[in-house]
């Protein structure tokens, strides 16, 4: 295998993959042998035709596509590996020679890192935080502390409103047939919560315990199945059930309940002091991220839009995994949603454009700073995983040899590069 490598325009690159005519022979003789099973040929018993025989009746590119495969993969990872270019997106392939009897040729374009010119990264402005608690920051935090110890009541003396919990059965049916993925038996759905499609729980209140509700909606046109998108639906609901909230009273008995505490107003000296501090930590966090969007500003660099949508894809499978954590799947929150995977993707760029530029202004801070992650620094982080894990900190330590401890030293060296443009920032 050899390769070309082309640069192309804003931080884009062409690597030309060219692979052997034999090792192209020696693919389609092992794709004959994968496939070769399941192939029948009459005269030969299931599996045993010559590979000649098998091309003979069709074609000669029967195993072709199976072979390029292979070998596109192989050698693309092969090139990638040797051209030492930093790839930040996934190839784009295009054949440019396919022939059982020919060199196999492909290309693959990539995205590279970018160069990154910093400009003004100390002394950068920055808002001045406020940090006073008022009187309703604390009745709030503490109203959601009495719902945390909330009961469920069932309700029975009235109609539906918002807020309630009502447990409905529903199918839904658009030009009267029913749609898959349209049915529920005994759904407990928060009205007001939006969690629906537009205009379906709104529909619900005013409605009482055993009513059987017509609720007529329309599918927006982006919805992710092309089936229903911008379709009118109607879906038949039964309301089984009529629940809300109740908040327990704010008393002594109810403090001693939930806190160290023993009266009301300790409590509260206590939330407004718990306040102060997330206000203080969040103040911080918001110091560093000014300053550091000041920084980016004051940066040159130019993003491949491949880098952008590979980190957009990648924060999608991030949010899929923490759906899947609470029971549920990315397709049921399109569908609840009303959106497209392309339209979350593309909602998802400018988020994923700024963390690409945090990222590599950071990084380059850090170089231009020479900051280093000391032995004490790493052995302390590795404490905190060991004491999360309850687990030795050295078999923590032996566990991340390698890339892992790799990646705790440079997060170490990010953090102290984007706290050092935080700590150099002016709050005016």
């Amino acid at each position: 295998m050899n390769f070309n490598v082309e640069n192309l325009e804003k931080n884009m690159v062409k690597l030309t993959i060219t692979v052997p005519e034999t090792e192209m022979k020696k693919a389609l003789e092992m794709a004959y042998n994968r496939k070769k099973g399941n192939i029948a040929i009459p005269g030969f018993r299931k599996g045993k035709a010559p590979r000649n025989i098998i091309e003979k009746m069709y074609g000669k590119g029967v195993f072709l596509e199976d072979a390029a495969n292979q070998l596109l993969g192989e050698n693309y990872r092969k090139a990638a590996e040797e051209s030492k270019l930093d790839i930040v997106s996934r190839p784009e392939i295009d054949f440019v020679q396919v022939d059982p009897e020919k060199e196999f040729i492909f290309t693959a374009t990539v995205a590279v890192k970018p160069e990154v010119k910093l400009g003004q990264y100390k002394g950068v402005e920055v808002a001045k935080a406020d940090l006073e608690v008022t009187e309703e920051e604390i009745e709030n935090k503490i109203k959601s502390e009495l719902e945390k110890n909330s009961r469920t009541v069932e309700v029975t003396d009235r109609a539906t409103k918002n807020g309630d919990i009502v447990n409905i059965d529903f199918k839904g049916f658009v030009d009267d047939e029913a749609f898959e993925g349209g049915e529920g038996k005994e759904y407990s759905l928060t009205l007001g919560s939006g969690t629906f499609i537009p205009g379906f729980e709104e529909q619900l209140e005013g409605k009482n315990v055993g009513d059987e509700v017509e609720v007529k909606v329309t599918f927006p046109e982006e919805y992710h199945s092309k089936e229903l998108a911008g379709k009118e639906a109607k879906f038949e609901c039964k309301i089984n059930k009529i629940e809300v909230k109740e908040l327990p009273e704010l008393n002594d008995d109810f403090v001693k309940d939930v806190s160290e505490f023993d009266t009301v107003d300790e409590y509260k000296a206590n939330v407004k002091e718990e306040l102060v501090k997330t206000k203080e930590e969040r103040a911080k966090e918001e110091k560093q991220k000014q300053a550091l969007d000041k920084a980016i500003l004051n940066a040159e660099m130019e993003i491949p839009e491949a880098y952008v949508l590979e980190q957009a894809n990648q924060m999608l499978d991030d949010f899929n995994q923490k759906l899947t954590a609470q029971g549920l799947n990315l397709d049921q929150y399109l569908q609840f949603t009303g959106q497209t995977k392309d339209k979350f993707v593309e909602q998802m760029k400018p988020e994923a454009l700024k963390r690409i530029q945090s990222s590599l202004v950071v990084e380059a801070i850090a170089e231009a700073e020479k900051i280093d992650a000391t032995e004490e620094e790493i052995d302390e982080e590795i404490n905190k995983v060991a004491k999360m894990y309850n687990m030795p900190a050295e078999n923590i330590k032996e566990i991340f040899q390698g890339g892992q401890l790799d990646l705790v030293k440079k997060n170490i060296i990010l953090n102290k590069a984007a706290e050092l443009v935080a700590k150099e920032a002016k709050e005016i």
